[in-house]
């Protein structure tokens, strides 16, 4: 082979590193099994707490919607740097041992190969599935990110307004239905009886009355913060039931409620009531597109060694 043909072999052998973009199967030959061990942890983990689907499918909204999905939610705070994790709004979030278990294995089996991103990616899917909900192909490839701060978290809160909401999702490229798609993910999530305080106990929010009653009964408990389930009929299935509940005034937080009331939403609301398959589809579709938000790839970021540390 000659020096120029050797150059151009040696340039195009290296272009999908460079250039990369996400695929399907990306690990096939790199990682073989990566997924399946993935799965194989996730279901292990399901197996013992159904709540873990939930704690996953917030853990990857709140990674993507700060920086993309770039794991930086994963990182620990050092000295000089509050990361993402400590805000406010991420400071129950939970699944971190698992992650951390998931890339421990991956180490051993394919080292500073699979990122800490894809492995949330994956394993959020799996848990989505073994809960009932949708299966879909992710897309991987992703890198992981190099800055965690505390200041970028500026999530949307459990009181903002439907239009609030919708800004924060058109500026990261999704639509109005994906947005009330991706709160179907609340059919298997819980919140804290703080989060909700107001609400049970101000009489001018709009809610089931009989819910209501329970409720401040629940939450009346001096000295604790128990859990409360978003959906109360089917907590721990992935189906569209929270989009009935909704619809029936049994919204746990405003926000929740809010999307059932608001003409901007109701429509998409009743719809995905009517058609759990619709709705299915439909959230495999969203969680492909928000996997894909401003993500890093080919040579960009890192592949961490420890998902709670960068690497240098």
């Amino acid at each position: 082979m000659n020096t120029t043909i050797l150059l151009i072999f040696i340039f195009f052998a290296i272009l999908p590193f460079a250039f990369g973009d996400l695929r399907v199967g990306f690990y096939s030959s790199s990682c073989p099994s990566a997924e399946l061990i993935v799965h194989r942890i996730v279901e292990r983990s399901f197996n013992q707490d159904r709540s873990i689907t939930g704690a996953l499918l917030r853990m990857h909204f709140h990674d993507c919607f700060v920086r993309g999905c770039d794991a930086s939610i994963l990182i620990d705070s050092q000295k000089g740097n509050q990361s993402e994790k400590v805000a406010g709004a991420n400071r129950t979030v939970r699944g971190y041992n698992l992650i951390d278990e998931i890339k421990r294995i991956l180490e051993n089996v394919c080292p500073l190969m699979v990122s800490c991103a894809d492995i949330i990616a994956l394993a959020t899917r799996d848990s989505v599935v073994l809960a009932g909900g949708p299966s879909y192909n992710v897309p991987t490839g992703r890198r992981d990110g190099l800055v965690s701060t505390m200041d970028d978290v500026r999530l949307p809160g459990p009181e903002s307004s439907v239009a609030n909401v919708l800004q924060v999702f058109k500026s990261k490229g999704m639509t109005m239905e994906e947005m009330v798609t991706l709160f179907g993910a609340h059919t298997v999530g819980f919140t804290h009886c703080s989060f909700i305080k107001n609400r049970i106990n101000n009489q001018s929010f709009s809610m089931d009355n009989d819910l209501r009653k329970r409720l401040v009964e629940f939450c009346g408990v001096e000295g604790k913060d128990p859990a409360v389930f978003l959906d109360q009929n089917t907590s721990f299935v992935f189906d569209n039931q929270f989009y009935n509940q909704i619809l029936l005034g049994r919204g746990m937080l405003s926000i929740d409620q809010n999307l059932a009331l608001d003409s901007i939403s109701k429509g998409v609301v009743t719809s995905f009531a009517r058609n759990g398959e619709s709705f299915q589809e439909r959230f495999a579709d969203a969680m492909i597109k928000l996997g894909k938000i401003d993500v890093l790839v080919g040579s960009q970021g890192e592949i961490r060694k420890n998902c709670r540390v960068f690497n240098f």
